[in-house]
């Protein structure tokens, strides 16, 4: 089989959980004997492009011509099954598909955001969750609020692409949706069921897990909607060491935030951005790991190393998150009805927790309120060495790279042409 992998990635000076799958993926496929052809163009390309080409950026979300002729040149020569897509934004655009389409390519796309509707992809504006332009014609609250870069010029641009390109959107022959959550979305778009597949990414398996360390650790993005300011809410609802330390790691517009709880308490401490060695050795060290997103996360790749590690994690009840834990049933809204009941780890029996906190077979979820997320803390401290092993036992069925990657060629020979008999 033979696959063009298309991706633009995003900025190495901005981490990206989607360029560490999507190279982890190509691996993946190539060591299961899949012939990968990578198409892949960056954003960090863009400084040093030639003033023409730069000249065209404005236009290339909606159309990008250069990336068109090379696709149509790398697709006449090699031939393939099966056009995989990831970002397209901005150097490939979802043209992309037509071009594959034109040349009787099938296309699979993976969708790591909310993008075929909100033009920030995050379902997230002033912080807090906004979906002012689901079901819109033309995402105009975006252009008003300016969405897409701070800027109202590129926020109507990109506007105008998803709505271009719906049409686009919905000729996609697979959509591999990376939680149940995503599924939803999509189909709330108006793509059919039998054209989504629900299928996590994975991540190589760093072997047996260390014993647990001590305490939490919060490791993401330090932007508003990953949580960070209602996780030092909720942790200082509590004595300074009650709850063992907290390791706070990453960077972004909310470095300040961290710092400054670095320096109030001395049972917080900033670790900054870390290197893979460094963001093993963090995870080693930490008992539970928090996930705290305030949005419609998609998948956290955190959380799924965090299993890979035999560590439990605490997480707010939103979009992937509780897919991610095994906690994806129904759930009462936080101070609600009877007091939760839910199982704490398999064979530990049955046991109350508090309001707007549900336990899953790999952590727990709260809700995304500084209250909830005070009262899982403690639940999550006394409860990690118990769902440690259900954690990594997690991983190996659902993430763990032969898993993920059989998925992945399944759903690949399930749109690519049938060979025609000799």
């Amino acid at each position: 089989m033979r696959i063009v992998v298309a991706h633009n990635r995003y900025r190495e000076a901005q981490p990206s959980g989607e360029n560490t799958i999507v190279d982890a993926e190509i691996a993946q496929l190539t060591a299961a004997g899949v012939e990968v052809l990578p198409f892949i163009r960056s954003s960090d390309e863009i400084p040093a492009m030639p003033k023409t080409a730069k000249a065209l950026l404005p236009i290339s979300p909606i159309y990008a011509p250069r990336a068109q002729e090379e696709l149509s040149r790398l697709i006449t020569e090699h031939r393939p099954d099966v056009l995989h897509l990831h970002n397209p934004y901005p150097l490939l655009s979802p043209w992309v598909v037509r071009t594959a389409h034109k040349h009787g390519v099938p296309v699979v796309q993976t969708v790591h955001n909310y993008r075929q509707v909100c033009s920030s992809g995050l379902y997230f504006r002033d912080g807090m969750i906004c979906q002012d332009c689901r079901g819109r014609a033309l995402g105009v609250p975006a252009i008003v609020h300016r969405c897409y870069r701070g800027s109202r010029a590129q926020s109507a641009l990109m506007a105008t692409t998803l709505a271009v390109h719906r049409g686009t959107w919905r000729s996609v022959d697979r959509f591999v949706a990376l939680t149940s959550a995503v599924a939803d979305h999509l189909r709330d778009y108006g793509v059919p069921a039998e054209r989504i597949v629900v299928k996590p990414n994975g991540i190589p398996d760093p072997g047996t897990p260390a014993p647990l360390g001590d305490g939490f650790l919060y490791m993401a993005r330090l932007s508003p909607e990953k949580g960070l300011a209602l996780l030092l809410d909720a942790w200082r609802r509590h004595p300074d060491g009650a709850l063992g330390p907290l390791r706070i790691a990453g960077d972004g517009e909310l470095r300040p935030l961290a710092e400054a709880a670095a320096a109030e308490r001395a049972d917080v401490s900033y670790l900054g951005p870390l290197d893979r060695a460094g963001v093993r050795a963090a995870i080693e060290a930490s008992a539970v790991i928090i996930a705290a997103s305030t949005w419609h996360d998609v998948l956290p790749t955190v959380i799924i190393e965090a299993l890979a590690a035999g560590r439990p994690v605490l997480g707010t009840a939103l979009g992937g998150i509780p897919y991610l834990l095994g906690a994806d049933a129904p759930r009462e809204p936080a101070g609600t009805g009877p007091a939760a009941v839910a199982t704490a780890a398999p064979g530990e029996g049955r046991v109350a927790l508090p309001h707007g906190v549900q336990a899953g077979e790999a952590g727990w979820v709260v809700a995304p309120e500084p209250a909830a997320m005070a009262a899982g803390l403690p639940v999550a401290r006394a409860g990690a060495a118990a769902l440690a092993p259900a954690a990594r036992a997690r991983y190996d069925r659902t993430f763990h790279p032969d898993v993920v990657t059989r998925q992945l060629i399944d759903v690949y020979a399930g749109v690519a042409p049938t060979p025609a008999p000799r």
